[in-house]
């Protein structure tokens, strides 16, 4: 089996680093003005700190490719080409597009750079593929509606450039994501495909008649919710084989705005997975399956990779994903006890800790590295005054002493034990 990426989102910064730290062969990542994804949390890649991201990707080892895939009026032409010395200078991977003035400008400003075709262009079929690689692109993202057979078709058809697929991650009610419901309901201040999708599809809804204002009726599906637009969210680790097979040349996980952890969480289990399936092509896969439960999702489909996609796709019921298992702590240093505890002479390593849901004294937790995955006990809780308790809450800086310790603290997350089973 050939070599496969495995391709991360990287929303700002910190999640760049754990994504790359945790399997990520490469990132994508965007600023707020270009991309389809308007970020607001953490240190926010900017154009101030473009280059400093892409460094970061290639010092620990990683590609990075910068999206500049909106679809793009006047204004953002002229603003792009302001900032095109900026882009050059970064000096991304690849870039990827959507539009055709862009990619005009991109060749004007930049004519060695690789240019990937964004799944915006709704690409199903191997004469458009011919038409992107006349155009000179290095590699196209396929449309989420192809099946795992006309991929392989495409591939066969045009072998001589690479092509990108979705794996996993939340999914557009409407066609390969091109979507207006975002600027139709919020009377335009929310545009989709500007970055900043209100999310329209993730609503719940109600029937009125024309004739009786007033008088609503609950849209149901087996009487459990009114989302009606709402699909599930993809996951195709069980399929890894078949993909490779097809001829993918990188598995994208879609993700921007999702947590750190789940990023992380996320990238571990696609590397263990991807490595294991191209040491021993008929591995069972459903393990990782069962990790991948632990994050924030809708509950899975496959979408149409396998065919027609089926109406159990859609999640009635919910619009809000829910995790397997809970987010606990992120660890940020380690001190020795004496350090921490005036006068004590325990030996024993304490570890800082941010608080994202609370816990409590001889909790058992998992803890994940990117080397990693085991059980540990929390031993003893100690407040930031050095005074013992038995509950830290959310958002607290605490230390901890556990039974077992991780070797990658650094970048160490802790979650909740084994898997709580949602009904979608």
């Amino acid at each position: 089996m050939q070599k496969v990426e495995l391709l991360m989102p990287a929303g700002n910064i910190e999640k760049l680093k754990y994504a790359v730290r945790y399997g990520a062969d490469a990132v994508y990542l965007g600023v707020v003005d270009f991309s389809l994804r308007a970020m607001r949390k953490g240190e926010i890649i900017t154009l101030d700190n473009l280059k400093d991201a892409i460094d970061l990707a290639h010092k620990l080892g990683a590609k990075a490719y910068m999206t500049l895939n909106i679809f793009a009026f006047n204004s953002d032409i002229k603003h792009l080409e302001e900032c095109m010395d900026i882009i050059k200078d970064a000096n991304p991977d690849g870039i990827l597009v959507s539009d055709f003035g862009i990619l005009r400008l991109l060749r004007k400003y930049m004519p060695d750079v690789d240019i990937h075709v964004s799944t915006q262009t709704n690409i199903l079929n191997y004469e458009c593929v011919k038409f992107w690689k006349d155009m000179g692109a290095t590699r196209v993202v396929l449309a989420r509606e192809l099946s795992i057979p006309e991929i392989a078709e495409i591939k066969k058809q045009v072998p001589d450039i690479e092509v990108e697929c979705f794996i996993h991650g939340s999914q557009c009610v409407s066609f390969s994501g091109r979507c207006l419901l975002s600027d139709y309901m919020t009377n335009g201040e929310r545009k989709a495909n500007s970055g900043n999708c209100s999310q329209p599809c993730r609503w719940s809804y109600k029937l009125v008649e024309e004739t009786r204002p007033g008088q609503y009726y609950e849209i149901n599906q087996d009487d459990r919710g009114s989302h009606i637009l709402s699909p599930k969210d993809l996951c195709l680790v069980k399929y890894l084989k078949d993909m490779i097979n097809a001829g993918v040349d990188s598995f994208k996980v879609e993700g921007r705005t999702k947590s750190l952890y789940y990023v992380s969480a996320v990238a571990k289990t696609y590397r263990e997975a991807i490595d294991e399936i191209l040491k021993n092509p008929d591995a069972d896969m459903e393990k990782y399956f069962i990790e991948l439960k632990k994050v924030g999702n809708r509950g899975y489909t496959t979408g149409f990779a396998l065919g027609e996609n089926k109406p159990d796709s859609y999640s009635y019921d919910i619009s809000k994903g829910l995790a397997g298992a809970d987010f606990l702590f992120e660890f940020h240093d380690i001190k020795r006890y004496s350090d921490v505890v005036w006068g004590s002479n325990v030996d024993a390593n304490l570890y800082l800790v941010k608080v994202k849901n609370k816990v409590y004294l001889n909790d058992e937790v998992e803890i994940i590295t990117p080397s990693e995955r085991f059980i540990t006990n929390i031993e003893e809780i100690i407040d930031e005054k050095g005074e013992n308790i038995e509950l830290a809450n959310t958002n607290a800086d605490v230390y901890l002493r556990l039974s077992k310790e991780p070797k990658e603290y650094d970048v160490a997350l802790a979650r909740t034990v084994g898997v709580k089973e949602h009904v979608y």
